[in-house]
């Protein structure tokens, strides 16, 4: 079990700053260390206040939690490392890699012997990384089912750096679940080269029956067999453990792609923005709608504005999309909206953006989409505040507003080339002036 963060300090010993940690009683059987030293390599003269130390060591502690728990798991991380350091340095001289019972049995004669004639006339014979690396040393990684979604978050950990604390979170709840529930159907934990066909099959059989009793849709089997898949896939290639396909062909047809429902704009200006029909919803929950409405911002967008992404003193007052410690959708996300109406109005009292609701867009979504339900606010099935979006592109196309401004002002690609700067923000003003709503007295 990971400590309190208040326990996790640095520790000065021989002018560094240390993480310095006992072994928790749970992992003592996979750790015959009593205590744990990690140097930061931050001197202490270098950070007298252990600012940039503490961050060290949280990021120490965290790795070696994750040690911890690879172990427990049945994963051996110091194999792990001196099978991928062989990979490496095999690929660095020519060969691909192939452990020594594999190569054995699969490599002709003759390429054994050049492989051991590169090493003589490198004079590495004596070197036992590269012998290692070149005639095969290092065993396969067992990798169990229950660590593929660690092992996967290791591959693609570069496509996840920009995401925010939360927005991994929510990137690796639903394979969580997915994985727990495949496990689960197979009958328990093993080995990920045990896996075989059937195995799969019975997980798309569970899937199957589970949507002729009407309990889930085609669509959401197909996402759990696709995260499991996925996974599978990337681990096999990245780690070249040269595994059968046996997730292929598994999607269930039939499943469709669900549109979400437009509020007319009518029913926005005479419902959604009637006088005081959200007073009683909290000030920043009861803006953000506001400022959806006049602006088509996807909620994170809008729940992540700050003081630096506010330009409500500019010429044109406008709210700017970027990433600002968190990712963005699209690069096509990245963009400048004008506020008219009552965004306008509602950001002006929000100078700040929205601290309350900062990166918890599904809270905000689920608080505001009850607030409608409550109020008789979604009228067809399927509306939600995210319906808003929908509204806004809608109102642009019926003033006939040219695509690349639609594009530009919804975050969507232009599929054409790309020339000059694109629509100015007076340019895009125009358009949402045409289009605004007539704001609340009240915002």
């Amino acid at each position: 079990m990971a400590p309190r963060r208040e326990d996790i300090r640095p520790h000065k010993r021989k002018g560094f700053w240390y993480l310095i940690r006992r072994v928790p009683r749970e992992f003592a059987a996979y750790d015959d260390r009593h205590i744990v030293y990690l140097a930061t390599g931050i001197r202490i003269l270098d950070d007298p206040r252990g600012f940039k130390a503490q961050r060290a060591v949280e990021q120490l502690d965290a790795e070696l939690v994750r040690y911890w728990m690879d172990k427990r798991a049945g994963r051996n991380p110091d194999a792990e490392a001196r099978y991928e350091r062989a990979r490496e340095t095999a690929q660095q001289l020519g060969f691909s890699y192939a452990p020594a019972q594999e190569a054995a049995s699969g490599l002709p004669v003759e390429e054994i012997l050049r492989r051991i004639e590169t090493l003589e006339a490198r004079g590495t014979v004596e070197r036992a990384p590269e012998v290692s690396a070149v005639l095969g040393g290092e065993k396969t990684p067992i990798f169990m089912i229950s660590s593929m979604v660690d092992e996967f978050e290791r591959v693609v950990a570069a496509s996840l750096v920009l995401k925010s604390e939360r927005q991994r979170k929510k990137w690796r709840v639903p394979k969580d679940t997915a994985l727990a529930r495949f496990i689960d159907v197979i009958g328990g934990d093993r080995p990920i080269h045990a896996l075989s066909r059937t195995d799969t099959l019975a997980f798309r059989s569970f899937w199957q029956e589970r949507i002729v009793s009407g309990e889930v849709e085609i669509d959401t089997a197909n996402k759990s067999i696709g995260r499991i898949s996925s996974m599978y896939r990337t681990i096999n290639e990245n780690r070249q453990l040269g595994l059968p396909a046996i997730f292929e062909n598994l999607r269930i047809g039939g499943g469709k792609d669900k549109q979400r429902v437009a509020f007319a704009p009518e029913f926005v200006q005479e419902r959604i923005l009637a006088d005081g029909v959200f007073a009683d919803l909290n000030a920043e929950a009861r803006r953000v709608i506001y400022l959806v409405s006049e602006t088509g911002l996807r909620l994170s967008e809008a729940c992540n504005l700050s003081r630096t992404t506010l330009r409500l003193n500019a010429p044109v007052p406008h709210v700017q999309i970027r990433p600002e410690g968190r990712e963005i959708k699209t690069d096509q996300s990245q963009r400048d909206i004008p506020l008219v109406g009552a965004a306008l109005m509602a950001m002006r009292e929000q100078p700040d953006g929205f601290p309350r609701y900062r990166d918890k867009a599904d809270s905000l979504s689920a608080l505001v989409n009850q607030a409608l339900q409550a109020r008789g606010l979604r009228p067809h099935p399927g509306q939600t505040l995210y319906s808003l979006r929908h509204t806004f592109e809608d109102r642009l196309t019926a003033v006939e507003a040219p695509e690349k401004v639609v594009a530009g002002l919804m975050g969507h690609k232009w599929h054409r080339p790309r020339y000059g700067l694109g629509p100015s923000l007076e340019q895009k003003r125009d358009w949402l002036n045409r289009i605004a709503f007539r704001p609340p007295m009240a915002v």
